[in-house]
C-alpha cells in the first residue's frame, strides 16, 4: 500500500473511534427524534394538563413536534453526562408562534413556545453545611436529591432587551434568551451553546460537573397555547475544548457561542 494509502486509512480509524465530525468536533450523542426510546415525561403535581411531545416526519426527515395547551410537562434525555468533557450543544428548533401574555420576567407569563433545559446535578462533596441539610430532607421526603440548578435556553416572547434573566420562580434557575418574539416564526433557526461559559457568566460560578438534558414546551401560567418543533439536538465538544473536568475547573476556557439561521 502506498504512503497516501496509508495515510488515508489512518483518518478513517482515527475518525470512527474518535467519533469526529467535520472540524474535530467529538461527539457525546446526536438525537435524530426518529422515535423518544431515550426520553422521559417528567410532570408537575399541581399542573394536570400535560405537553404533548410526538415524532413528526416530512420525506426522509423526522423532528420532535411539542404542542401545548394550558398545559405543561417536561421531556427528558434519560442518561446524564460531564459538562466538562462535552460542554457544548447545538440543535436546531422552530416555533409556530409566540405565546400570547408570555413574559420572562413575572410569574404569570413565564411560558415559553419551547426551551432546552439543562439541569444540574446536586453534588455533596462541593456543597455547604446548610445545601446539604436542605438537600439532605429533599432527599429523604422524595427518595433523590433535586437539581441544583439549571440554565433555561428560551425562545422568549417578547423583545426584552436582556439576554440573561433570573427565573421568576427560583435562584437557582437562570433564563438565557437565545430568541425573542415571533419575527422568526415558522423557520428553523440553528443554536450553538457552550454550557461552562453560559453558566458562568449566569451564575459567577462554576457548574456542578454532572447535567441532564430537557425540552419543554409549557403554557399553564398564560393559559395559552403553543406548537413547535427541534429538528436534531447534538451534545459534543470542540478540538479547543479541555479534556479533563480538573484541568477545566483550573483554568475556564471556551468560546462565544454561535448562533445563526439555518
Amino acid at each position: 500500500m502506498s504512503r497516501t494509502g496509508i495515510s488515508l486509512m489512518c483518518l478513517v480509524i482515527m475518525a470512527f473511534f474518535s467519533d469526529a465530525y467535520p472540524g474535530n468536533e467529538q461527539v457525546l450523542f446526536r438525537e435524530e427524534f426518529q422515535d423518544l426510546a431515550k426520553w422521559k415525561e417528567e410532570f408537575f403535581p399541581k399542573i394536570p394538563r400535560h405537553t404533548t411531545y410526538s415524532i413528526g416526519n416530512q420525506g426522509d426527515r423526522s423532528y420532535l413536534k411539542t404542542q401545548s395547551g394550558s398545559s405543561a410537562s417536561l421531556l427528558i434525555y434519560t442518561e446524564t453526562f460531564d459538562v466538562y468533557a462535552f460542554p457544548r450543544v447545538r440543535w436546531s428548533w422552530k416555533i409556530d408562534g409566540i405565546i400570547e401574555n408570555g413574559d420572562a420576567k413575572t410569574r404569570q407569563g413565564d411560558d415559553y413556545p419551547i426551551r432546552v433545559y439543562i439541569a444540574f446535578e446536586y453534588d455533596p462533596d462541593r456543597a455547604g453545611f446548610l445545601d446539604r441539610t436542605r438537600y439532605g430532607v429533599m432527599k429523604a421526603l422524595y427518595g433523590q436529591y433535586p437539581p441544583h440548578s439549571s440554565l433555561n435556553y428560551i425562545w422568549a416572547n417578547l423583545q426584552h432587551k436582556e439576554d440573561v434573566l433570573d427565573s421568576p420562580y427560583t435562584d437557582r434557575s437562570r433564563m438565557i434568551l437565545l430568541e425573542k418574539g415571533g419575527r422568526l416564526a415558522g423557520v428553523w433557526v440553528q443554536e450553538d451553546i457552550d454550557i461552562i461559559r453560559d453558566y458562568e457568566r449566569a451564575f459567577g460560578e462554576k457548574p456542578p460537573a454532572r447535567a441532564t438534558i430537557g425540552i419543554m414546551n409549557d403554557s399553564d401560567n398564560t393559559g395559552g397555547s403553543a406548537t413547535s418543533y427541534i429538528d436534531y439536538l447534538m451534545v459534543y465538544r470542540a478540538s479547543g475544548d479541555l479534556d479533563t473536568p480538573g484541568a477545566a475547573l483550573a483554568s475556564p476556557q471556551g468560546s462565544i457561542p454561535v448562533h445563526s439561521e439555518n
